[in-house]
């Protein structure tokens, strides 16, 4: 393909609602060891930093309650429990798949850069059917560095060969925000993404509540 623009996405609550099936893995550790399961609601703020801080705030000032029980045991726990649930009920943003179509159709590359570890990611978009959308998937282990360093999202663009000056990044929280202003690439919010933070709180160019009609957005910058 020839490639006349990037759009660069965060995967979780950007592009795929992954929070039913991260919280489903949390409260399954939580039942194993015998502490209080939680809503989506609750910690669904949460999803987007990972298995240890969703578990850190639900364990809170009761802390672990035997030392055989490690952080570490816990994080495994869910790891292995979320790698063989990760597409119950995760599924694509409404209008994504629409939007990757039409990149396709109109030389647009698209690829991810993630927090998740790379293999995760990787198996979620391909149980999902995503995979094949894009031309490269970034985990927070593929690079020795990861979102908020701006180098995370430049990595992906010397690898596949393309322009920051025809790059923006797509994201649901201030970590993504971050990450794009430190690559000075403009920054799309979706909004009522995996953040405590509020809309006016986060730096960005464009807001969107979903991906219908953001070919709109993506054509002023062709």
């Amino acid at each position: 393909m020839t490639q006349k623009f990037t759009v660069i996405f965060d995967l979780d609550g950007t592009i795929v609602d992954t929070a039913p099936d991260l919280i489903g893995a949390h409260n399954h550790v939580m039942r194993k060891f015998g502490y209080k399961e939680r809503k989506v609601d609750e910690i669904k703020y949460l999803a987007g930093r990972g298995a240890a801080a969703m578990m850190d705030e639900s364990i809170g000032a009761e802390r672990l309650r035997s030392e055989k029980i490690t952080p570490e045991i816990m994080l495994k726990e869910f790891l292995d429990y979320y790698s063989n649930n990760i597409a119950n009920e995760s599924k694509p943003i409404k209008g994504a798949i629409d939007f990757f179509k039409w990149a396709a159709n109109n030389q647009v590359s698209l690829a991810v850069c993630t927090n998740k570890t790379e293999r995760l990611a990787v198996n979620l978009l391909k149980k999902i059917k995503l995979f094949d959308y894009f031309e490269y998937i970034a985990g927070h282990d593929t690079f020795n560095f990861h979102k908020p360093d701006g180098r995370h999202i430049t990595n992906i663009l010397e690898i596949i060969d393309g322009d920051l000056n025809k790059t923006i990044m797509v994201g649901d929280s201030e970590i993504d925000s971050m990450a794009a202003y430190n690559a000075k690439v403009p920054f799309v919010l979706i909004e009522d993404g995996y953040t405590s933070k509020k809309v006016n709180e986060i730096k960005h160019d464009h807001l969107i509540k979903n991906f219908l009609g953001f070919e709109k957005i993506v054509s002023k910058y062709l």
